[in-house]
C-alpha cells in the first residue's frame, strides 16, 4: 500500500503509544521462517543481510536500510537471501486509548507497510542503543528508549521521503506491476502483457523489475500463486484441483509439480501435514 509519510510522522510525534519491547534477532543464511502470526504492531529495522519477507501474501525485499511495520494477526514468513547472516531489530509497539480513537480511520496502522531508508550506519548504532536501554524501568530511562526510537524513525523517514521524491520513474512502473500481479495472479499473463501494459518492451520490463523487485516478473508471479495456494491447502477446506484453478494453474499436474519445486512435497501430503500440525 501506499504510505503516507507525513501521517506517520505526525502519529509517532503525539507520543500516544508505549513501546512494549524491543528484540535483535540474527537469522542465518538458507534459514527460511514460515507461517507466525504477529501479536502487536511492530516494525522490523534491517542493520545487515537481505531477505524476502512474506506478509499476508504480499512480498517485501528487505535490504540494510528497509522498515516493516505489520500490525496483529498477520501470517508472516521469510527466507534469508544470499550468504549473509540477515540481522534486524524488532520493536513493539502499542496505540493507548487516545490513539485507536484519533487514528481509527487511518488504515495505515491496521495494515502492513515497507519503506527504505538511506544511509544506515548511524541508525544502526541507535538501534544498539535502543535496544540496550529498551529494558529500563524508571521514567527517564523509558523517555531515553522514546528519544531513541523516534530517532530511528526519523532517519528512516527522511531518508524514505528523499527516495521518493526522487524516484526512478521505472521504480514506480515496477510497483505498480507488482500490484497488478497481486490483484490478477488468478488469470493467464504472460511477459510480453505485463510489458506492453506498463509501457515498456520484455526486455527493459524484465531487467527494471529483477532490479527492483528481486526476481524476474514470471518467477515472481509464479511463487505468488503458490504462496496463496499455500494459504488455500492450510485450511484444509479446498480440493487440490480447485485450488489450482483458483490461483491461475489450469493444468492441476503442473500445478502439483510447481508446488513440490518450492514446497518440497505434494499439495496433498503438505495439506494433510497442515491438518495434523492444527489437530
Amino acid at each position: 500500500m501506499k504510505v503516507d509519510i507525513e501521517m506517520v510522522a505526525r502519529f509517532f510525534s503525539t507520543g500516544l503509544y508505549l513501546i512494549k519491547g524491543v528484540y535483535r534477532l540474527v537469522i542465518q543464511p538458507q534459514s527460511q521462517l514460515r507461517n507466525f502470526h504477529t501479536f502487536e504492531h511492530g516494525m522490523l529495522f534491517v542493520v545487515n543481510g537481505s531477505a524476502k519477507m512474506l506478509v499476508d501474501g504480499t512480498i517485501y525485499m528487505l535490504q540494510p536500510g528497509s522498515l516493516l511495520h505489520a500490525a496483529p494477526n498477520m501470517l508472516l514468513g521469510s527466507e534469508v537471501l544470499g550468504n549473509v547472516p540477515f540481522e534486524y531489530y524488532s520493536v513493539f509497539y502499542q496505540l493507548d486509548d487516545a490513539a485507536q480513537q484519533a487514528f481509527a480511520a487511518e488504515p495505515i496502522f491496521h495494515n502492513h507497510f515497507s519503506l527504505e531508508g538511506s544511509s544506515y550506519s548511524r541508525t544502526a548504532e541507535m538501534l544498539r542503543l535502543l535496544h540496550r536501554h529498551a529494558s529500563a524501568a524508571d521514567a527517564i530511562e523509558m523517555l531515553r528508549v522514546k528519544e531513541l526510537f523516534c530517532g530511528v524513525l526519523y532517519q528512516v523517514l527522511k531518508g524514505s521521503h528523499h527516495n521518493a521524491s526522487s524516484a526512478d520513474p521505472a521504480q514506480k512502473l515496477i510497483s505498480e506491476a507488482a500490484d497488478y500481479i497481486h490483484g490478477h495472479y488468478m488469470n493467464t499473463m504472460t511477459l510480453h502483457e505485463l510489458a506492453a501494459l506498463h509501457g515498456m518492451n520484455e526486455k527493459q520490463f524484465a531487467y527494471y523489475f529483477h532490479k527492483y523487485m528481486g526476481a524476474y516478473p514470471i518467477d515472481y508471479l509464479i511463487q505468488y500463486r503458490l504462496e496463496r495456494a499455500s494459504e488455500l491447502l492450510r485450511t484444509g477446506q479446498f480440493a487440490v484441483h480447485d485450488v489450482a484453478i483458483s490461483v491461475g494453474y489450469a493444468n492441476p499436474l503442473y500445478f502439483s509439480r510447481a508446488f513440490k519445486r518450492k514446497f518440497g512435497m505434494s499439495p496433498s501430503d503438505y495439506m494433510n501435514q497442515c491438518s495434523k500440525l492444527n489437530s
